[in-house]
């Protein structure tokens, strides 16, 4: 993410003529570039079969992030805005949980830590009422919650049919137990969830299939208030840069294992995930191989990018290199921010979609099997589409419901000084809507609606049927402002929903694999996750689009605890909670 920018330079102040007089010489790297060359051509847009319409203003959500925004320019001001939609309630309805900032002082003092004691500061939940608008329960439920705010996991690790929440800030991480009354209690010390350093986006997933959650916890870079204030960039005023994450040290992800007895062991080193180093934003969790085991991929800034391979003795192997997604077609580092899997192609293989920063392109891995891949943002038109973008959360959905999987990015420039020094990229930038044509993408964002002709300081995004509809709707959440919610209006193709419980299995099916056959004989194929993107959590449920299929024939379940599970001829147009028999 806020990568080195492979046909970018990254300009200090003496580079920057005719200001190289003027301006302080800075000790730090930022993101800046000393060139306004122009990129190949952008891609031409494409008419929508599918409206996204903004009803921010309808749903009652009053929320504003606040990043605290100082001239010492800490990385943290513009890295942050974690969202996530979890039913807390059980009412059937989504509700949604949003991070935010402390109070960051210009400059901070030596050994003070951010102050989040002013309620503008506190992370806020808020409840989905039967009317479709929503209310802040943040108070009643106990989440105010501590530290600068980035991201959020949701899962039942409890397996008591209520969604926990896991929150990450800068400095660690707070886990939540839903009480089931709307209320939440910190439950971070007593079992055993000690997480340090930037704590970034997170997940729940079962990698030892025990059928319990385990927490996996990605971490940026080695980082603090006295480091972390180099001047960067132009050091004229108004010109200072965001510093570039070559300033700092790459560190390591952490996984947690929950053990029988309900509390967490860190297993970050006996499991291997502390093997390799990056500085990670984004992480997935898919069964790349086939094995029947959760993988994990971590989207990396500026550095290698990480396939964590589950070897399913408890152990995990660092296969991105062979694997052929450590770095871009060039061999190059990019800037790894968000991160989705999903099967794009239709082969029963999950692939992988990365966002980057600009005129890097966002890298697209094709799964050709036997955990290989080859690098296709070229080919399928995703380079044209996205040389000019700087994309953040991501994630693979099937807007219009005709069976294939489209991508919709949330977007912005990590600089907000970027116009400054480059005429052809801007700071603040529209979402980005890219249909699957099956033979290439196509950027259909300007006829999918108003929303996609503003321009966002976007950072998190979750996808989610907020209105039950059988369409996916989008959250994406703004830094130092306010949160964009687009409800799916589109093209009312026939669809079937999945909603899995499971026994022996994770609580919501976490890592089955699921096979949907539709009465044309079409399979599609879905990895059981509501992680990926960027600091967020996504709806759990499963929307299949079907297309011009009026029927399925079938919906296969694997669990992780090896029970194959089948449902015939199910009905269509409705969600089916499927439970482990």
């Amino acid at each position: 993410m806020l990568a080195g920018i492979s046909k970018f330079l990254f300009a200090s102040a003496l580079c920057l003529a005719p200001f190289a007089i003027q301006a302080q010489t800075p000790t730090g790297k930022s993101y800046d570039s000393k060139k306004n060359e122009r990129p190949a051509t952008t891609a031409p847009q494409f008419p929508s079969p599918v409206t996204f319409t903004d009803i921010t203003k309808q749903t009652g959500i009053s929320f504003k992030h606040e990043a605290s925004p100082t001239t010492q320019k800490y990385l943290l001001e513009t890295m942050g805005a974690g969202v996530a939609l979890l039913d807390y309630d059980n009412d059937g309805r989504l509700d949604v949980f949003f991070t935010n900032g402390t109070q960051l002082l210009d400059p901070m003092p030596k050994g003070k830590m951010p102050d989040k004691s002013n309620p503008k500061f506190w992370n806020r939940l808020y409840r989905q009422k039967a009317d479709g608008t929503f209310e802040d329960q943040t108070e009643k439920a106990g989440v105010k919650g501590i530290g600068y705010g980035f991201g959020i996991a949701v899962g039942d690790y409890d397996k008591d049919g209520f969604a926990d929440l896991l929150v990450t800030h800068y400095g660690g991480a707070t886990l939540y137990k839903n009480n089931g009354d709307g209320t939440f209690s910190d439950v971070t010390k007593k079992l055993g969830v000690a997480v340090d350093g930037w704590a970034a986006s997170a997940g729940f997933f079962d990698y030892d299939r025990d059928g319990r959650l385990d927490l996996f916890v990605a971490r940026y870079v080695v980082w603090d208030f006295e480091t972390g204030a180099l001047v960067c960039g132009d050091a004229r005023p108004g010109y200072r840069a965001y510093c570039h994450p070559d300033n700092f040290k790459a560190t390591t992800a952490l996984l947690f294992h929950q053990k029988a007895d309900g509390t967490f062991e860190n297993v970050s080193d006996k499991s291997g995930i502390t093997q390799t180093k990056g500085k990670s934003l984004g992480a997935a969790f898919a069964d790349f191989d086939d094995d029947g085991w959760t993988d994990v991929f971590i989207a990396n800034d500026n550095s290698e990018q990480q396939l964590f391979r589950n070897l399913g003795d408890g152990r995990f192997e660092d296969v991105a290199l062979a694997a052929g997604v450590a770095f871009d077609d060039k061999g190059k580092y990019f800037s790894g921010m968000g991160v989705d899997a999903a099967d794009y192609d239709g082969d029963g293989r999950q692939d992988i979609f990365i966002t980057a920063l600009s005129n890097e392109t966002y890298p697209l891995y094709r799964n050709t099997g036997e955990m290989l891949f080859d690098y296709v943002t070229q080919p399928s038109g995703v380079a044209q589409i996205t040389i000019l973008g700087a994309g953040w959360g991501v994630k693979w959905i099937d807007a219009d419901n005709d069976g294939r999987r489209d991508l919709f990015v949330a977007q912005s420039h990590v600089l907000d000084t970027i116009e400054k020094t480059n005429s052809l990229l801007k700071y603040k930038q529209p979402p980005l809507l890219m249909r699957n044509t099956e033979k290439g993408f196509q950027n259909i964002s300007l006829a999918a609606g108003a929303a996609f002709k503003t321009d966002l300081a976007a950072r998190g995004m979750a996808a989610g049927d907020l209105d039950n509809d059988g369409d996916t709707d989008i959250i994406i959440s703004q830094t130092n402002g306010a949160p964009v919610v687009l409800r799916n209006d589109g093209m009312k193709n026939h669809w079937l929903g999945i909603d899995l419980r499971g026994s022996k299995s994770a609580p919501n099916g976490e890592g089955a694999r699921i096979v949907v056959t539709d009465g044309n004989s079409r399979k599609q194929f879905f990895d059981a996750s509501n992680s990926g993107s960027y600091l967020a959590a996504n709806d759990p449920r499963i929307i299949v689009g079907l297309g011009a299929a009026a029927s399925v024939k079938q919906i296969e379940i694997r669990w992780t605890s090896g029970k194959i599970q089948t449902l015939e001829n199910p009905a269509i147009d409705r969600y089916h909670l499927i439970k482990e028999q």
